[in-house]
């Protein structure tokens, strides 16, 4: 069965749930909860859960989005899950630092640097 037009591209890889965004704008409040809503399922789903959100597609995020990803963030540390964050432009990287959210977050340049960073079990 086929899902609906999903905004996320997920792929499971050595114990990893890799996710890459379809969207180049994240900016929409119907948009940013639909994937807050499939990213919650992802993490409900497993416990322990290993997350790298990659935005090699991504050039803009709104704050509604940021929002949604400490809110993710939070929930995938209550199941002792890791999210990492790979391949953000420097326009969007920017204001992870003026928001202070690049310490929140474990950010890498690339997704290979972030699945290497990932803890074995």
């Amino acid at each position: 069965m086929e899902q609906p037009s999903s905004h996320l591209k997920i792929r499971h890889a050595d114990g990893v749930a890799q996710v890459e965004f379809a969207d180049r704008k994240i900016l929409e409040e119907l948009s940013i909860q639909e994937i807050g809503d499939e990213l919650d399922r992802l993490v409900e789903g497993t416990a322990g859960i290993r997350l790298l959100l990659n935005f090699r597609n991504v050039d803009h995020l709104s704050s509604a989005a940021l929002g949604m990803l400490v809110t993710l963030n939070k929930k995938v540390k209550e199941r002792n899950g890791e999210l990492r964050l790979s391949d953000i432009n420097r326009q969007i990287f920017e204001v992870f630092k003026i928001t202070k959210l690049n310490r929140l977050f474990e950010i890498h340049d690339t997704a290979e640097q972030a699945l290497a960073g990932f803890s074995r079990r």
